[in-house]
């Protein structure tokens, strides 16, 4: 999926449409991509949210909920919110949940927009979020609405992909790009078009020191940034 056709489509249903299709298969297609470096990347989300005892994280853009799980690996007593706006991919997440003897009151699941959410002003400790941003059409708002969330103090980390920096290894980088991720997408998922999109979504997105300047107008401060695999994944923090 050419970036140029989403013009043509509405992006949020596009990217819901998308997600929702390849739900089952979108864990399994993360290692893989990340040769299971986003697991790593994930415990670092978390220790970056620096969450406090019994604390509250919203997992936002959560899919099958990997960051809330994570949490309460490393936070026993605390709450985990995931929430996302495709229903099949934290329907998945639920049933892991359930096979897991998950309790209710340790994580919930919440339908929601990043971009205009539900929540109360200051209900939570941290916001987390792995891949989300990239797909947002609004992430200035977004933003906003994940600081008004946040409690004062609370913590805000962003994982995400990047474009890939202008390095004499940046054509390998863009073969696994658009031709090794587009192929496991269509081998395993079924779907090439949803793995030729995310390619794409990551060149075309912001680079690293932009979101932190668009983290920074949102009001957070002590904003910084921290860039993996190659520069072409970033995690961003900032605080309340």
């Amino acid at each position: 999926m050419n970036m140029e056709r989403l013009v043509q489509k509405d992006k949020a249903q596009f990217v819901r449409e998308m997600f929702a299709e390849i739900a089952p298969r979108y864990d399994l297609l993360n290692r893989l991509m990340t040769f299971g470096q986003d697991v790593r990347w994930r415990n670092e989300v978390i220790q970056r949210a620096a969450m406090p005892a019994r604390g509250k994280l919203l997992d936002l853009g959560s899919g099958t909920g990997n960051l809330a799980f994570e949490a309460l690996e490393m936070c026993s007593a605390c709450f985990s919110l995931a929430a996302d706006f495709t229903i099949p991919m934290m329907r998945v997440g639920r049933r892991r949940q359930q096979v897991q003897g998950g309790r209710d009151d340790q994580l919930a699941w919440s339908a929601a927009d990043a971009q205009l959410l539900p929540y109360a002003s200051g209900a939570f400790d941290a916001v987390v979020s792995a891949f989300l941003v990239r797909n947002l059409t609004d992430v200035d708002e977004s933003l906003r609405e994940q600081f008004r969330v946040l409690k004062e103090g609370g913590r805000v980390v962003i994982l995400d992909t990047t474009p890939p920096p202008d390095r004499f290894y940046a054509p390998v980088l863009r073969f696994h790009l658009h031709t090794v991720i587009p192929i496991l997408g269509k081998v395993i998922a079924g779907n090439s078009d949803a793995y030729t999109y995310l390619p794409d979504s990551t060149e075309h997105f912001l680079a690293p020191e932009k979101l932190a300047n668009k983290m920074l107008l949102a009001g957070f401060h002590e904003v910084a940034f921290r860039r993996l695999m190659f520069g072409t994944v970033a995690i961003h923090w900032g605080e309340k």
